[in-house]
């Protein structure tokens, strides 16, 4: 039985957000509110569970922007900053329900959350600090409540990043290398979502026809394209120019897959 899903992009944007500080360039002074982008990370939500991909820096203000009350448990992409900075920040969720955050992520990922996060994992702690329970996780399988969860191992230049699929969903960010025998995975999902900063070469990220030519191969039926920079352009003229099953995402966004 396939678990209906409702996904909210909580943000789209690249590690400096949009508008970026100081930047007066026409994406970052758009009135258009699609332009305006927080740092990227999702909140997947069946009936009966509620899961968020990424804490950014901005963890808190997601959560009050969505009127979240609740969440089961995080997955970690990989441990840049501006995917884990806002971990701090599940403390509310802490004293609401008097339970550990359960923290889902790869031994890489975990090790910075551990490092970063110190005084969360210490012997003696300080009251009030998060209170969190690591789990490690490989590309194995698993089940969060209700929620069918298959990591997918892609590569942020040299960097081992996971994407997930979730039933029919499929999320991807921060990657510029997706092989074969995890692209078959994906393969065909109702909704494919993945990274594309900008219409120039970068080092470790899918620029715009990369992520176009590659969400052709993979053929979903819809594809979304999320972690995007001031420097791809206005939100309404590069998504007049992509194919038709193509769009950006944009903060808000709500989608549903079954």
């Amino acid at each position: 039985m396939i678990t209906p899903l409702k996904i909210t992009f909580l943000g789209t944007g690249t590690s400096s957000g949009v508008p970026m500080i100081g930047c007066n360039c026409m994406v970052c002074t758009s009135r258009n509110t699609k332009d305006k982008r927080l740092r990227s990370s999702i909140l997947v939500q069946s009936a009966t569970t509620t899961i968020v991909v990424d804490t950014t820096p901005d963890f808190r203000y997601q959560m009050l922007c969505t009127n979240t009350k609740h969440v089961d448990a995080i997955l970690f992409t990989h441990p840049h900053k501006d995917h884990i900075a806002g971990l701090d920040d599940v403390r509310a969720f802490n004293f609401l329900t008097n339970q550990p955050m359960q923290l889902y992520a790869n031994s890489l990922t975990a090790e910075a959350l551990r490092r970063d996060f110190y005084y969360a994992f210490s012997d003696k702690k300080y009251p009030g600090v998060p209170n969190l329970n690591i789990h490690i996780i490989d590309t194995n399988s698993f089940f969060i409540g209700d929620i069918p969860i298959q990591p997918i191992l892609v590569w942020h230049l040299n960097m081992p990043v996971f994407g997930y699929k979730f039933g029919n969903f499929t999320y991807i960010t921060d990657a510029n290398r997706i092989d074969e025998k995890e692209q078959k995975l994906i393969s065909n999902s109702t909704i494919l979502v993945l990274n594309a900063l900008r219409k120039e070469k970068h080092i470790s990220h899918f620029t715009l026809d990369e992520a176009t030519q590659l969400a052709q191969v993979l053929q979903a039926q819809k594809t979304y394209f999320t972690h995007i920079s001031h420097q791809l352009g206005l939100y309404n003229e590069i998504n007049n120019s992509l194919p038709k099953n193509i769009e950006l995402a944009y903060d808000g966004l709500v989608v549903e897959v079954s």
